[in-house]
C-alpha cells in the first residue's frame, strides 16, 4: 500500500466540519504505478474498489478502515491509471453490497453511465492577467451584466452536443458583442437527468462529461477570462437525487442526508436534503465550491435554492416538519453552513462573489456575517422580477391601476445588495418565453420587451438575462434543443439585441448607472402620473446624471414636462423606440435644451416626446467629451 494522502490533522479537521479541502486528500488519487483510494463510509462492513481489472470483483481489492474511528476507507489498487473507471463495492450493516460512484471523483462516464473516472486535474492556466486584477476589472459595486447560459441548448451542431473548448469561443466572442461582462453557467457539476438542468447534482466534485473532459472545462474558462468574461457556477447544496448509485443510503444509511423524512426528504423536488448538522457533511460541500474556485478559476458562486435550505417548513403543511430546538421553522444548521460557506469562500478568495437564490423576506442575507447576516455578495431581487413581469404582461389600458407594481421595490431596494434576474426559471413549463410574455400583438410585444430591458437597466440592482431574451426569443426554453438562432436574421429581432449591447455599453461607461448599492445613486423625479402610465427617475451618483423616463402606454405623449438638476442642452442616451431598434422612430432629435422653467421641484426642465411603449435615457451635454 503507498502512503496515504490523509494526514491525522486532515482527519481532524474533517470530523469537525472544517475541512475545506477534502479533494485533496479524499477520493481517487493516481499515482506512479497505480491508484490510492480513500473514502468515507463509517457504517459499512467491507469496501472495495470495483474496476476492470478485477472483473468488478466484491473483496478483490479491499480497501481497510482507518485507525482513527474516521469511519474512512484506504487502500491501493496497482495497475489503475488515466481513464481507468471504477466503483466502490460497500457491504452493509445487513449483509449486502452496493455500488456507489465515488462523491469524490473528478470526473464520471457520460450518463447514463456512472461509473467514476481516474482523472487528474492537472492543466496549464493562462489567465494569470486577469485572476491577479478581476476585483478591480469587476468589483462588487462594478458592472455586474450576467449572461445566464445553459451549455447544452444555447447552440449545437446537428442536434448534438458541443465540446466545451468548442463553445468557449462561440460564448465568448457572442458575449462581447452583446456586451455582457459575465456570463453564469447553469449548473455543470456532473448529473445523471440531463432534463434536470444540472440541478439535480451528484458529482459536486466534477464538470459533467457530456461536453468533454475537465480539462476541456478549464480551457472554456481560461477562454472567456481571456477575453475579459466573468464565469459564474451554478451551485446546489439544497439537496440531490436518490439515485442508487449516488449520494442517497450511501453505505447502507442515512449518511448525507437526514434518516427522518421530515428534515431529509425534499416533497417538492421529490429529492434528498443534506444534513447540514453533520461535520462530514459540512466539510463536503464546503469543499466542494472551494474545488471550483481553486481548480477551475471560477469568479463567482451561485447558490440555488436558498429559501429552500433556510426554513424546516419550506414546501410541507403542518406536521410534515421538526421544529428547531428553539420551537421555530429556521434550519439553523443550514444558517450556520451558508455562513461559513461565505466566509471561507472570503476568506480565501475575496476577489470572488456569491449570489443567493433567495425568494423570502429573510433578513440581511447580504449582511456580513459577524454581523448576523448570511455573508452573500448579492441577493436576487425575486420580486422585482415578479411585479416587473406582471405589470409588463397587462394590457396598457390597465397599467394605471397596477402603478405601484413598477414602484413598490424601491421601497426596499437597498435592503439588501440585490441582483434583478429574468432568468430561466421565467421561461419554461409554459410561463412562455419574455417575448411572449408582454401584452399586445407583436409589435406591441416587441415595444413592451424594450421597455422592461431598458427599464432593469436603469434602476439599481446588478443585472441576469437568460440566454434568448436579448434577442426576443420567441418558443419558451426548450433543453432540447438550441435557441432559435434564425430570428437573428430578422431585423425586429436583430434589433432588441442591439439594445441590449447598447444598454450595457451605457450600464459599463456610466458610473451612476452601475453604482448600485448606495441609497443615493436613484431619486424618482416623479413616480405619481398613473392617469399616464409615467415614471420619471434619476441616478444622480456617478461622473453625470442619468435621466430615465418610462412611458407605459402606446400613446405618445408630447410636450411632456419634467424637471432635471441642470441647465443646457441634453443627449438622448437611449431611446428604446428608435429605428434601429425595430421601434417607430419618434424621438426628440437626439438631443434637447433645458429651459429655465421650475417642474418637480427643480429649477430646470425638459419639454419632451415621449415615444409609444419606451424608455428615454437622458444626460447632459455639457459632460460629454465630444466634438460638436
Amino acid at each position: 500500500m503507498t502512503q496515504s494522502f490523509l494526514t491525522d490533522y486532515d482527519v481532524f479537521l474533517f470530523k469537525q466540519g472544517r475541512h475545506y479541502r477534502l479533494y485533496n486528500c479524499l477520493g481517487c488519487k493516481m499515482v506512479e504505478d497505480g491508484a490510492h483510494f480513500a473514502i468515507w463510509a463509517p457504517n459499512a462492513q467491507e469496501v472495495s474498489v470495483l474496476c476492470n481489472l478485477n472483473g468488478w470483483t466484491y473483496g478483490t481489492n479491499q480497501l481497510s478502515p482507518r485507525w482513527d474511528g474516521s469511519g474512512i476507507w484506504e487502500g491501493f489498487v496497482p495497475g489503475l491509471g488515466l481513464g481507468d473507471i471504477y466503483k466502490y463495492g460497500i457491504k452493509t450493516q445487513t449483509g449486502e453490497w452496493i455500488q456507489k460512484s465515488d462523491p469524490m471523483a473528478s470526473k464520471y462516464e457520460e450518463p447514463p453511465k456512472s461509473a467514476s473516472v481516474v482523472w487528474p486535474l492537472d492543466y496549464r492556466w493562462e489567465d494569470e492577467a486577469w485572476m491577479s486584477s478581476r476585483g478591480e476589472v469587476l468589483p462588487l459595486d462594478g458592472p455586474w451584466s450576467i449572461y445566464e447560459v445553459h451549455l447544452g441548448s444555447w447552440v449545437r451542431r446537428d442536434g448534438g452536443f458541443l465540446s466545451y473548448r468548442e463553445i468557449g469561443p462561440l460564448l465568448a466572442d457572442y458575449v462581447l458583442e452583446a456586451g455582457f461582462t459575465a456570463v453564469e453557467l447553469m449548473p455543470v457539476m456532473e448529473h445523471p437527468f440531463y432534463g434536470s438542468w444540472g440541478y439535480q447534482v451528484l458529482g459536486y466534485f466534477a464538470p459533467t462529461s457530456r461536453y468533454g473532459t475537465p480539462q476541456d472545462f478549464m480551457a472554456m474558462v481560461d477562454h472567456l477570462h481571456s477575453k475579459g468574461i466573468a464565469v459564474i457556477l451554478d451551485w446546489v447544496p439544497s439537496h440531490f437525487p436518490s439515485d442508487g448509485h449516488g449520494l442517497a443510503n450511501f453505505d447502507g444509511t442515512c449518511l448525507y442526508e437526514h434518516q427522518d423524512s421530515r428534515k431529509g426528504y425534499h416533497p417538492q423536488w421529490t429529492s434528498a436534503i443534506f444534513n447540514y448538522g453533520r461535520h462530514e457533511v459540512r466539510s463536503f460541500l464546503i469543499s466542494s465550491a472551494l474545488l471550483w474556485l481553486d481548480k477551475y478559476h471560477i469568479d463567482g458562486i451561485r447558490v440555488d435554492g436558498v429559501a429552500s435550505m433556510l426554513y424546516l417548513d419550506y414546501g410541507r403543511s403542518h406536521g410534515q416538519w421538526i421544529p428547531n430546538r428553539y420551537g421555530g421553522r429556521e434550519n439553523l444548521e443550514a444558517v450556520a453552513l451558508l455562513r461559513e460557506f461565505n466566509s471561507e469562500v472570503n476568506r480565501s478568495y475575496p476577489d470572488v462573489v456569491t449570489f443567493a437564490e433567495e425568494s423570502t423576506e429573510w433578513p440581511r442575507v447580504t449582511g456580513p456575517v459577524h454581523l448576523g447576516g448570511l455573508g452573500f455578495s448579492m441577493k436576487w431581487d425575486m420580486g422585482w422580477m415578479h411585479d416587473s413581469l406582471s405589470y409588463m404582461s397587462r394590457d396598457s389600458i390597465h397599467r394605471s391601476w397596477h402603478h405601484g407594481e413598477i414602484t413598490f421595490g424601491m421601497w426596499y431596494a437597498f435592503s439588501e445588495r440585490f441582483i434583478l434576474p429574468l432568468s430561466h426559471d421565467e421561461v419554461v413549463y409554459g410561463k412562455r418565453s419574455l417575448l411572449m410574455k408582454m401584452a399586445g400583438d407583436h409589435w406591441r410585444k416587441r415595444a413592451n420587451l424594450r421597455l422592461l430591458l431598458a427599464m432593469m437597466y436603469l434602476r439599481p440592482g446588478k443585472k441576469l438575462l437568460f440566454m434568448g431574451g436579448e434577442f426576443g426569443q420567441e418558443n419558451e426554453w426548450n433543453h432540447e434543443k438550441e435557441l432559435d438562432w434564425y430570428l437573428m436574421d430578422r431585423p425586429e429581432h436583430r434589433g432588441i439585441f442591439k439594445l441590449v449591447s447598447d444598454l450595457n455599453r451605457l450600464y459599463r461607461e456610466e458610473s451612476a448607472l452601475h453604482r448600485d448599492f448606495d441609497p443615493q445613486c436613484f431619486q424618482w423625479i416623479d413616480c405619481s402620473d398613473v392617469a399616464q402610465s409615467v415614471f420619471v427617475m434619476m441616478r444622480p451618483l456617478g461622473d453625470r446624471p442619468i435621466v430615465a423616463v418610462i412611458n407605459g402606454t402606446p400613446e405618445p405623449r408630447y410636450d411632456y414636462r419634467i424637471g432635471v438638476p441642470q441647465g443646457g442642452k441634453w443627449r438622448e442616451l437611449c431611446n428604446t423606440d428608435g429605428d434601429c431598434y425595430g421601434g417607430s422612430g419618434m424621438g426628440n432629435m437626439g438631443e434637447i435644451e433645458a429651459q429655465e422653467i421650475g417642474c418637480h421641484g427643480r429649477h430646470w426642465s425638459l419639454s419632451l416626446t415621449l415615444p409609444p411603449l419606451s424608455v428615454l435615457a437622458l444626460a447632459p451635454e455639457r459632460l460629454f467629451n465630444e466634438e460638436v
